[in-house]
């Protein structure tokens, strides 16, 4: 953890940046926020997904202003940490200069859960699966960071 009164920079990875890492930067902003600053990027652009914005909203999380950013606009940053939050993310992952630390979390891709599903509330459940674990992650950093 840092020792002074700046606050960490943490970038969250994802493929497209549709879903996931929109969740996990919501969720900074909103429980982390004076402590934490967030980014979310995807190494591909993939359009902000409309029911991560709905279920985030059940939340109490607006997201619904994030926009997919590709992770090249955001690589003059100097990231504390970078967060992989799907293994396509982890295995593509671009080097990170400086003191970027980069570290894997994998969570469920909620829209290909969400193509299994048989009715359109589980379609949803699948989302909100997802977006609970993502809270519960973002509700133990930055300790959870440092383990690894």
């Amino acid at each position: 953890m840092q020792q002074t009164n700046e606050k960490l920079k943490i970038l969250f990875l994802c493929t497209g940046n549709s879903c996931r890492s929109q969740m996990a930067e919501g969720f900074t902003r909103a429980l982390k926020g004076e402590t934490i600053e967030v980014w979310s990027a995807g190494i591909e652009t993939h359009g902000l997904n409309a029911d991560a914005v709905e279920v985030m909203a059940e939340a109490g999380v607006d997201i619904s202003t994030h926009r997919s950013k590709h992770v090249d606009e955001l690589k003059d940053i100097d990231f504390d940490y970078v967060v992989t939050v799907c293994d396509h993310a982890s295995q593509n992952c671009p080097v990170f200069l400086g003191k970027a630390k980069v570290v894997h979390f994998g969570f469920d891709d909620p829209p290909r859960l969400a193509g299994e599903a048989k009715t359109a509330e589980e379609a949803m459940d699948c989302y909100r699966r997802v977006r609970d674990q993502i809270r519960a992650f973002v509700e133990q950093m930055p300790e959870n960071l440092e383990t690894h």
